[in-house]
């Protein structure tokens, strides 16, 4: 943007390598859902409002180009993506003991994430969805959240949290939100570990009237926000503005996403733009924030700067959005040093004005 100056920006090509392996112990709390995704026939996408939608009439047959079932939820994809980048990653959600909750539990396992804090329930549907992409990567999600309704008090390890080194806070469900006393709790207490904090609907919408969500604020050393879901949370008018008002609050690094335009940054001295890579192939966009997340903690863990965790993580969500699927693309440790060795993201920076 033409409102970023010259101030001194990142030379990652002359920056030494990151390490082989960051061995952090990270755990991911949230969600776990099998995925199925649907290509219905271009003809179901048609104009309405103003904005793309599907039209699925009643009593119609609508042919399906693809059906591909993958593993996906926010804590299962950030623990996976972050173990693929070298962290000792664990999962705490919750699973039926249904089909879907086999595949959810053995992907994790296949792909090195710890389950110790996993709870599988009997007799119980995992959470499912159904997503129907468009072609330029869009998509519609029919969601039953199941099991992930079951994460509360007496599934919540807090022992396992409290000897982390940093928290992964995913979307979690509106009876989940039972839990952050105790996590309120851990992060207040000496020594406690850093956290990553991705908001989920219903703390969205309970915005900075919940004393809850000020405190995890306080303690919160990487917010993630899309542009939507900035404005509501802080009930302000422009992203700056929202932006000042979490960093009022002690948020020590934030990003706001918005999509094709590239991602805002702020660790309370600057502000950063971080541009989308361009040539980006984009098949499906589902997972994209949580790949994001993943690199930029990933980077944060590294004892890197935001304006290079902001790199990190539009790397990893631009391979992310070539595959179908939240976590085929998500890299590894290895292929993200080499990525950052060698792609441009020509970061934007300014000095931040917090009144």
């Amino acid at each position: 943007m033409s409102s970023y100056n010259n101030l001194p920006r990142p030379t990652p090509n002359s920056r030494p390598p990151y390490p082989q392996t960051i061995v952090k112990k990270t755990i991911s709390i949230g969600g776990a859902t099998y995925d199925v995704f649907l290509q219905p026939d271009a003809s179901t996408v048609s104009a309405m409002s103003g904005s793309d939608a599907f039209t699925l009439p009643l009593g119609s047959k609508i042919r399906i180009h693809n059906v591909v079932g993958t593993c996906g939820g926010g804590a299962s994809n950030t623990s996976v993506g972050l173990a693929r980048l070298g962290c000792e990653a664990e999962f705490c959600g919750v699973v039926g003991d249904d089909q879907w909750g086999e595949k959810l539990m053995t992907n994790l396992r296949a792909e090195g994430v710890g389950t110790d804090c996993a709870t599988v329930v009997e007799g119980e549907v995992s959470s499912f969805s159904i997503i129907m992409t468009a072609k330029n990567g869009e998509r519609a999600i029919l969601y039953d959240p199941g099991t992930n309704e079951h994460l509360h008090d007496v599934t919540f390890d807090k022992n396992a949290v409290s000897n982390t080194d940093w928290v992964y806070l995913n979307h979690i469900q509106r009876d989940t939100c039972v839990i952050e006393d105790d996590l309120i709790y851990l992060l207040a207490a000496e020594g406690s570990p850093a956290i990553t904090w991705n908001p989920g609907g219903c703390q969205i919408e309970m915005g900075l009237e919940s004393e809850n969500n000020k405190k995890i604020l306080s303690h919160t050393d990487l917010l993630l926000l899309n542009k939507e879901e900035a404005l509501g949370f802080t009930k302000k008018e422009t992203v700056q503005d929202a932006i000042r008002e979490l960093i009022k609050i002690g948020v020590a690094h934030l990003c706001i996403t918005d999509g094709g335009n590239g991602t805002i940054g702020c660790d309370g001295k600057y502000m950063y733009e971080c541009p989308c890579l361009e040539n980006t192939s984009v098949v499906d966009t589902t997972g994209a924030g949580d790949a994001f997340g993943c690199g930029a903690t990933w980077a944060l863990l590294a004892g890197e700067s935001l304006p290079e965790a902001m790199r990190a993580g539009t790397i990893n969500a631009s391979s992310v959005v070539a595959s179908i699927g939240a976590q085929l693309g998500l890299l590894t440790n290895i292929e993200m040093r080499k990525k950052l060795q060698k792609v441009h993201l020509d970061v934007g920076v300014q000095e931040f004005e917090i009144s």
